[in-house]
Order: structure tokens, then sequence, then C-alpha cells
């Protein structure tokens, strides 16, 4: 009984760690305000209300969600089979490279929702071809993923720029000669549908005033009917979570790749190919790097413009938000849009308190840098944990009792 209670303790503690370390880096980031003379109550309630508390900061908390929710779940998935995915930028980036060319291809030659869903599964199938390569380079030549997967992200982004210079650049803009590095606008009619159009589909038409609405109620009730940029690449996103969770907890692969990530040597003697799923594991992490490409081309931007700008940071900020929700694909859900409400948010309150730009930048790293630490921290205590609390062999108890 009392070890029950000692495990189920360590398992709150665990589970509290992340959000004690979100706490502690804004503590620290609230020193820094003070020494610029900015009130941190002043700017953290900006940065709250900016992002949660009314429509169009909801709305922009939700967007930014979207991509990071999608990058996390692969990150998770090769965290989750013993691999280190850092190049989810570049699979990203190349996912929405091939998203923007077969949309530019297609066009109008198909029906609306048939373009879209090819341009989803291209974007998906380029990011997982890419994730392929470090994973195979790893699985067979033992190469570190971390070097390959960071130098695929600087290839990545080379490859972009050459092509939005010269073969993907908007003919537009040779022809006005300012030859800024863009593709085409994709046609209208290939755009994800926005909230407010599902809304229309449904038939609600009424406003949160018609309906009796106040506060924070209205304002989520005016996500559906309003217009803002949330599109339903939010709902993709979700269901998505939900299918991970179900692949790794209640699939025969799911619970290969979970082993070969606990332990590749017993995974080996229970007759699994370990070399297999570490390259599996990869590339399913490299899908939904590029499906979340692929998404914010078709929904949010609609032409493929400056690599680095597409791809924001997601691919990395999505690493902390995978640790932030226990590489847990439902836990990763709120985690995303917690990180995105701090995105949104700290533009918010750079504008309200007139804070420079890089410190917003400083205190959103120091969150990256303590809720990594704090994940470092739990698995080196729960492996101290475990070697403590083992029993001896039974050879060694057999002897101590003679």
């Amino acid at each position: 009984m009392q070890r029950k209670r000692s495990y189920n303790f360590y398992r709150l503690l665990d589970a509290l760690v992340p959000l004690l370390a979100v706490i502690a880096a804004l503590a620290v980031g609230a020193i820094i305000l003070l020494l610029q003379d900015v009130s941190p109550a002043t700017a953290y309630s900006e940065m709250i209300t900016g992002a949660f508390t009314n429509k169009n900061g909801l709305a922009d908390t939700f967007v930014k969600a979207i991509p990071l929710l999608l990058v996390a779940l692969g990150v998770a998935i090769a965290f989750r089979g013993g691999v280190i995915n850092i190049g989810a930028e570049g699979q990203l980036i190349v996912g929405a490279l091939l998203t923007t060319y077969v949309g530019l291809q297609l066009g109008d030659r198909l029906p609306g929702p048939i373009v879209i869903l090819i341009c989803l599964i291209a974007g998906t199938l380029m990011g997982g071809f890419w994730a392929a390569i470090p994973g195979y380079l790893k699985a067979r030549l033992g190469v570190n993923e971390i070097l390959t997967t960071i130098m695929m992200n600087q290839i990545a982004i080379q490859i972009a720029f050459f092509l939005l210079r010269g073969p993907m650049i908007d003919p537009a803009e040779v022809e006005a000669g300012t030859n800024i590095p863009h593709s085409a606008r994709l046609s209208q009619s290939i755009d994800l549908p926005r909230f407010t159009d599902i809304a229309q589909w449904l038939g609600l038409d009424k406003s949160a005033e018609d309906l009796g609405l106040t506060g924070f109620v209205a304002e989520l009730y005016g996500l559906l009917v309003e217009p803002t940029r949330l599109h339903s690449g939010l709902i993709i996103a979700i269901v998505m979570a939900i299918l991970v969770y179900i692949f790794l907890w209640r699939t025969t692969i799911g619970y290969r790749i979970r082993a070969v990530g606990q332990n590749q040597s017993a995974s080996r003697y229970a007759g699994i190919n370990v070399q297999r799923y570490i390259v599996l594991s990869m590339t399913l992490g490299g899908m939904f790097a590029g499906l979340a490409g692929a998404i914010e081309i078709l929904g949010l931007h609609h032409r493929m413009f400056e690599p680095t700008a597409v791809s924001a940071g997601y691919g990395f900020s999505g690493i902390v938000v995978a640790l932030f929700g226990s590489l847990h694909p439902l836990g990763i859900i709120p985690s995303a849009i917690l990180f995105g409400g701090l995105l949104v948010g700290g533009d918010k309150m750079q504008r309200a308190v007139q804070v420079p730009q890089v410190l917003i930048t400083i205190i959103l790293g120091m969150v990256v840098l303590f809720v990594v630490s704090a994940d470092i921290w739990v698995r080196r205590r729960a492996t101290r944990r475990v070697s403590v609390e083992e029993p001896p062999p039974a050879s060694s108890t057999a002897e101590a009792t003679s």
C-alpha cells in the first residue's frame, strides 16, 4: 500500500513538473521585465487577455495551435520510438512546398475537395520521405539523427529559396520586375473551409446576442459565426491526435514502436525488427510535420513564401509542446493551445507595454529551456527511482539467506 501511494505521488509530481517549469520561466521573465521598468502584472495580464479573452485572440491562438499540435504529435511518435526528431522544420517546409506545387498544377481542374485531399496527402508523404532519410541512416549506419535532421532542415530551406526564386516564383512578380520570392496564390476553391463556412453549412446564422450568450461563452460562439482566421485544420489536428492515441496504445505496430523506444535490446530479443521500427517512427513523425505544412498553406497562407516564415519555428516549438504534454497525444492538445496562446499573447504584450520584441523571444525561449530541462530531470529521477526500488537478484537473496 505504501509503495502504491508513493507511486501515485511520483506520477502526480511528474505531471505537475512541466507546469511548474512554465511558471518558473515566467517568474524569471518577470524579473527581466522589472529590470526594464515594466510591471510584470500588467505585461502578463495583457498576454492572457490578448490570447484567451476575446474572439480574435482565441482564433489566433487556435490557428497557432494547429501546426504546433501536428508537429508535436510527430515528435511524440519519434520520441516514443527512441529517436529524436529535430528536423520537423525542414519536414514542414518540404510538405508545404509540395502542397503548393500540387495545388498550382491541379488548380480548378478537379473539384475543390478532391484537390484539397490530394494536396494534404502530398504534403504528408513528402514530410515522411524527408524524415525517412535520417531515419534510415540512424537504423542502418548508426548516424546520429540529431545531426542529420538539423542538416536536412538547412537543405530544405535552401531548396525552398531556390524554387521560389526560380521555377515556382509568381509570374506576376516577374512581369512587375519585383521578383519577390513567393509562389502564385492558390485557387480559392482549394482553401480549407473556415469555421464561418462550417457554421453557414450547419445553418448557424444567429448572433450571440440573439441567443442571449455573454462573456467568454459569447466569444467562443463568435468563433463559429463571425469572420476569423480560424479554419477547419483545427478539426483535422484534433482528429489526428485521437487517432495517434489509438495507434500507439491500441495497435500492435504502436506497441512495437513504444517497445523499441523503451529497450532496443529487449525488443530485438522478442523478435521485433528494431531497424524497421526506428525508420517507421521517424517517418511517421515527418508525415505529421508535412501535414502541418500542407494545412498551413491550404488553411492560412494560400501560397508559399519565405520558408522560415512559413515554418515560424513550429518545428522546434513542437518539441516543447510534445514534452509539456508528456509525449501523450491527448495531453498534447491542451499543451498546443497553451503554447499557441503564449505566442499570440507575447505579440499582444509587446504592443501593449512597448517592450522590445527580443525580450518576448527571450521569455518564450526560457519557457522552452525550462520545460526541456524539467523533462530531462524527470527522466533521470525516474531512472534512479527504478534502480533503487528494483529487488536484488534471486541468487543474491539466496546467498544472503544462507
